[in-house]
């Protein structure tokens, strides 16, 4: 977790971030992450379910190092892949192929494969997202001469009060089959004999800051779930996806377990508590507990009395500002209280305008390096080679201090991999 101790020095798992970086011998921009606090934020979760049968899928997107995936793994999550890659990188850090569900809108053959063929049964659900993906996963399974276990993600066209890149539950979104197209799909499945219905999925957007819409999708899936049941017979699980938020700076208020908690209620009042439940957080286990730490490279002043502080990590290193305006705290390594503030425009070496983190008080004179929080989550795995740059360092703190890092490949492995492309 990131603290301060005594002298103002930021520290995570309570060991100074300077002293990791040293150790790790990474330089900057170098992402670190905490796997003591991501296991802690796991348990806390996984309690919000008491004895109800469950399934924590961590949404590997958020971040799929395999360090983490495997910290998670041993706190009894499973994971939701959208990728064979992702799928893969499952299975290969120990997830039984029956605690993985595989969710998105374009499954490759070769995916849709893999998951069908993994261990005796396949994975835990394709969550299919509409009928014609039915129809190709039939084809795939009847190939491989066995059944597939399906999901189908119900789009509840319910408006989450969120960034609309991160809103996937109204009605205009690609994902999820509406309600009004659902007998189709169960139509589609009782035509194709390779196919199990397995259970109802839903997922209405990230960053959820209350319950409230979380919990009316969670209605509606519930609503489904009955009728579905009506039709086809009992079915294993319900999935109320994640979007889970975290607290940006913003002073977000529900914690991960709240949802958990609500939703086995809202599972016992529907009488469904036979139904494993199963979510699908990312961001709120492993957003709060990584930082991106990144050097000042140049200040720069006008006369208006604009400062700009100039960073040697871009958007090519943490995409979120310029892709959806999202806001992260960044302070200095070392915050000396004494020191006057001022205000500085944080921007990074990319040539795009976008590249640009926002305002900040910081202290003068300027800091030399700088912390950017809450960056576990859509920082690396979201990152790119853009402008001929290197993907970030990545290093990895358990019980204070470093076990394992990864270092920012030479300029010349990019500069190899292009002359011939």
């Amino acid at each position: 977790m990131f603290g301060r101790d005594a002298s103002g020095r930021a520290t995570l798992g309570a060991a100074p971030i300077e002293t990791l970086l040293a150790a790790a011998g990474t330089g900057t921009p170098s992402y670190l992450y905490d796997l003591d606090a991501i296991a802690n934020e796991a348990r806390e979760l996984r309690s919000g379910f008491g004895d109800h049968r469950h399934l924590v899928a961590y949404a590997v997107k958020a971040n799929a190092a395999g360090r983490i995936v495997r910290t998670l793994a041993e706190q009894g999550c499973g994971a939701d892949v959208v990728s064979g890659g992702e799928l893969e990188l499952a299975l290969r850090v120990g997830i039984a192929p029956s605690d993985i569900v595989f969710s998105g809108v374009a499954k490759l053959d070769d995916e849709l494969d893999l998951a069908i063929g993994a261990g005796n049964e396949g994975i835990c659900a394709i969550q299919a997202e509409s009928v014609e993906e039915l129809v190709r996963i039939a084809a795939r399974a009847r190939a491989r001469k066995r059944r597939a276990r399906v999901s189908l993600r119900v789009n509840p066209n319910v408006e989450a009060d969120v960034h609309a890149h991160i809103a996937t539950g109204h009605d205009e979104a690609k994902f999820g089959i509406l309600r009004e197209d659902l007998p189709d799909a169960l139509a589609a499945i009782t035509r194709h004999e390779e196919l199990e219905l397995v259970g109802l999925s839903s997922h209405v957007g990230s960053q959820l800051a209350t319950t409230e819409p979380y919990l009316q999708a969670a209605r509606v899936l519930l609503d489904v779930v009955r009728d579905t049941e009506a039709r086809m017979g009992p079915l294993e699980l319900v999935d109320f996806g994640g979007g889970f938020g975290i607290d940006y700076g913003e002073g977000r208020a529900a914690r991960p377990a709240d949802f958990s908690r609500d939703v086995c209620a809202l599972v016992r009042e529907a009488g469904l508590s036979r139904l494993r439940i199963l979510v699908e957080p990312g961001r709120s286990l492993v957003g709060p507990h990584g930082v991106l730490v990144t050097s000042v490279v140049q200040t720069k002043a006008s006369k208006t009395g604009r400062r700009w502080l100039m960073i040697d990590a871009g958007m090519n290193d943490l995409l979120r500002p310029a892709l959806y305006q999202a806001r992260h705290r960044i302070e200095p390594l070392t915050w000396d209280r004494s020191l006057p503030l001022a205000s500085y425009r944080v921007v990074g070496p990319i040539c795009e305008s976008s590249d640009d983190f926002g305002s900040y008080e910081l202290p003068l004179p300027a800091p030399s390096v700088l912390v950017i929080r809450d960056a576990g989550a859509y920082g690396f795995t979201m990152a790119s080679q853009y402008n001929g740059r290197p993907l970030p360092a990545e290093v990895f703190v358990q019980g204070g201090r470093v076990v394992a890092a990864t270092p920012r490949a030479p300029r010349k492995d990019w500069v190899d991999s292009r002359l011939d492309g």
